[in-house]
């Protein structure tokens, strides 16, 4: 059913994640999603967005985030800084400024961006607040919430009963992650994270790092039984590659099974549901691309779908490919079919 089929019914949706793939899924939802005043509504798209939401990690401890985060003690603005530039209305002019990273002196290797962040977050008192005013200035077409205001950690518990601490050492590690763990256990959400959740019509997680983008927003307390009792059509978008130590050899359904057995960490019930549908591709990938990524031990993540609906989840397959120098979700292609998913009712 197309997207531009008559409809009155706008949608409230959450996108759960972190890294390149939510700002990634962000770029095309936000097309959907009514202008500020003033400016050309939903580019010429249907208008299907009433409320947009991100709900985005914050345990990168790494590069210019943890550098900060051990300077003044504030949440890792990285991912969040990159959902505000894909949320914002002048993207392109506000892409190069909040993505600048010095090169010289005493501010070597921070981007602009995570400065802007840590400056409000200073004025206000607040990270969360920061966020949200930060979205304000840059006419965001969305709302940006961190998993959790702990100032909480991972460590992982690896294949070989080693365990590593910090995010860093966990993605620099050689070993295949087993158990991630959130420190501390009991580090819980903002109040409007759990309330979007509730009110939601449609609900993605992915793409990501299976364990570091996605499974780490499960670890924080209420967001996976939020997820569970509610509503809204719940899409895991699965990746497209295999990565490194997070999800070398896994298909998509061992995917899912990770996430799930994560999320019952929190108290869920075996029968708990937190997905309806998993998109996933089924393009071929171009040999050069395939090479490429093999160089890295990376391969094609395998579409088991006989294994997801045993899971009672429904696969949604087609092209979602975008293939530049680095393989990517099509934005375009992804949102409209999680939207579209909405139509079924």
């Amino acid at each position: 059913m197309s997207l531009h089929a008559t409809t009155s019914r706008q949608l409230r949706v959450v996108a759960i994640g972190g890294g390149t793939g939510l700002s990634t899924l962000l770029r095309g939802l936000k097309r959907y999603t009514a202008a500020p005043p003033g400016s050309p509504l939903c580019e010429d798209l249907p208008c299907l967005i009433r409320e947009l939401s991100a709900i985005v990690t914050v345990t990168d401890d790494g590069g210019s985030s943890g550098r900060l985060r051990e300077d003044l003690n504030m949440l890792p603005p990285g991912d969040v800084r990159n959902c505000m530039v894909a949320l914002s209305e002048d993207e392109h002019l506000l892409s190069r400024l909040f993505q600048h990273r010095f090169l010289h002196g005493d501010l070597q290797g921070h981007s602009f961006g995570n400065l802007f962040l840590a400056a409000l977050t200073e004025i206000s008192g607040d990270f969360a607040q920061a966020v949200q005013t930060s979205s304000q200035i840059l006419a965001a077409r969305g709302r940006i919430y961190p998993s959790t205001t702990a100032n909480a950690t991972l460590s992982a518990r690896m294949d070989d009963g080693s365990l590593v601490a910090g995010e860093t050492n966990i993605t620099a590690s050689k070993r295949s992650i087993r158990e991630l763990i959130l420190s501390p256990t009991d580090a819980g959400p903002l109040p409007e994270t759990l309330d979007a959740i509730a009110a939601a019509d449609l609900i993605t997680l992915g793409p990501g790092s299976l364990y570091t983008s996605l499974i780490t927003n499960l670890l924080v307390r209420g967001i996976p039984e939020a997820i569970a009792t509610s509503n809204a059509r719940r899409v895991y978008i699965c990746n497209l590659m295999t990565q490194a130590n997070e999800s070398l050899g896994l298909s998509a359904a061992q995917h899912i099974e990770k996430i799930l057995n994560h999320a019952r960490t929190r108290g869920l019930s075996k029968d708990a549901k937190i997905f309806d549908y998993a998109l996933i591709n089924t393009a071929p990938i171009s040999p050069a691309t395939l090479a490429q990524y093999a160089r890295e031990g990376q391969a094609p993540i395998e579409a088991d779908l006989d294994r997801i609906r045993a899971l009672g989840i429904e696969p949604v397959v087609g092209n979602f490919l975008h293939e530049g120098d680095v393989l990517r979700h099509s934005y375009d292609r992804v949102a409209e079919t999680v939207l579209s998913l909405d139509l079924r009712r």
